[in-house]
């Protein structure tokens, strides 16, 4: 067992050096000819709303933008915040959402208005707890052109300030730079290969239109990643990248707000029950057991403790994270584990902005 987990360390490592290497970073920027729709869903953001408009209108070298915000039946503040933040703009069109049909999730049904609503040639999504650089849109599209993707999410740095957030958030892209091929994966045709954020997602007009905006994920609570897969099965090509120079996000800022973020799509991610036993068992054997073969006296436990460390630390170099926090990768596997067995218990049950997911 200890051989085998090593094994898997190791590989784990070398996956994460070379996607260190090979990552799609967005940098350089040029002015943008295409017109650019930036989709903005919103439910319950008035806190939210002054500084995510506030990045919005500092974009440069975008030219032809248009700024589309939907207040999804909020029940604060949320429109009153956006048509004062917006008035003096005419870049910004503030919508009321229709009310949400019973075939549909909310965040999808959202977008999915947003994207009738919409004129440009690439379709830009901003949530709503994400701040963005002057040059976040324009250097991405830079990008997309230059690669000739069909769609690309740039992740944002991952705020994490409380303990439990510091130990699951890492976790998050560390699973893909540890685990996925990047520059095959933006290639493939194999939808096993999506890797996506929603937080900050990027597609073009042609690529929504091909598969009927959001009609193909109407039900999916980890709508970015089916939404990968489906433009992935469509034909077309794309990736994630490194957005931690261009763009910030704080998902939750308690226990209780990881705990229920989680559950609502934690049970999602593995393709059903046996592919949560299963990444339940990779996760204890690569990140658990080596400790637990270390503190009983074997020096290859702490090798493999070593590995995995050292793959976390590298991921947080790479995605401006805190290194640091990589020592305690044993509890933070402990911690997703309780949280995907939790999230099986409460599926159809969490209540997420006043909706039961």
């Amino acid at each position: 067992m200890l051989a085998l987990a090593c094994g898997l360390s190791i590989f784990s490592l070398i996956f994460v050096r070379l996607n260190s290497f090979l990552i799609r970073t967005p940098q350089e920027t040029l002015p943008i000819s295409e017109k650019i729709s930036v989709l903005l869903p919103m439910r319950n953001e008035e806190e939210n709303v002054a500084e995510l408009i506030h990045c919005l209108q500092a974009q440069i070298n975008c030219e032809n933008i248009e700024f589309l915000a939907l207040d999804d039946n909020s029940t604060d503040g949320t429109y009153q915040a956006l048509i004062a933040a917006t008035s003096k703009d005419s870049r910004f069109t503030i919508i009321s959402g229709s009310p949400l049909p019973a075939s549909w999730l909310g965040k999808p049904w959202a977008l999915h208005q947003l994207y009738k609503a919409s004129t440009g040639d690439f379709l830009v999504t901003v949530d709503a707890d994400v701040r963005i650089t002057p040059i976040a849109i324009s250097s991405s599209i830079t990008l997309m052109k230059k690669e000739s993707l069909h769609f690309f999410s740039p992740y944002p740095r991952q705020l994490a300030v409380t303990f439990s957030e510091r130990l699951i958030q890492p976790l998050l892209q560390w699973s893909w730079l540890s685990s996925v091929p990047l520059r095959i994966a933006e290639k493939s045709h194999n939808p096993a290969f999506a890797v996506a954020n929603g937080q900050f997602f990027i597609s073009t007009r042609e690529c929504l239109d091909t598969i009927d905006g959001y009609t193909t994920i109407s039900r999916e609570v980890l709508d970015d990643i089916e939404l990968a897969r489906a433009f992935i099965r469509s034909g077309a090509t794309g990736t994630v990248g490194n957005g931690a120079t261009i763009a910030t996000c704080r998902m939750y800022s308690s226990w209780p707000e990881v705990r229920n973020g989680y559950a609502k799509s934690l049970h999602k991610g593995f393709g059903g029950i046996l592919g949560s036993i299963v990444a339940i068992a990779l996760i204890a054997l690569t990140g658990i057991v080596p400790l637990v073969y270390g503190l009983t006296g074997s020096a290859w436990g702490w090798i493999g403790y070593e590995i995995i460390v050292l793959s976390r630390a590298i991921s947080a170099r790479t995605t401006r994270g805190r290194a640091v926090d990589s020592l305690l990768h044993p509890i933070a596997c402990a911690l997703i584990i309780y949280l995907l067995i939790y999230s099986w218990i409460m599926r159809g049950k969490i209540q997420w902005k006043g909706r039961t997911l």
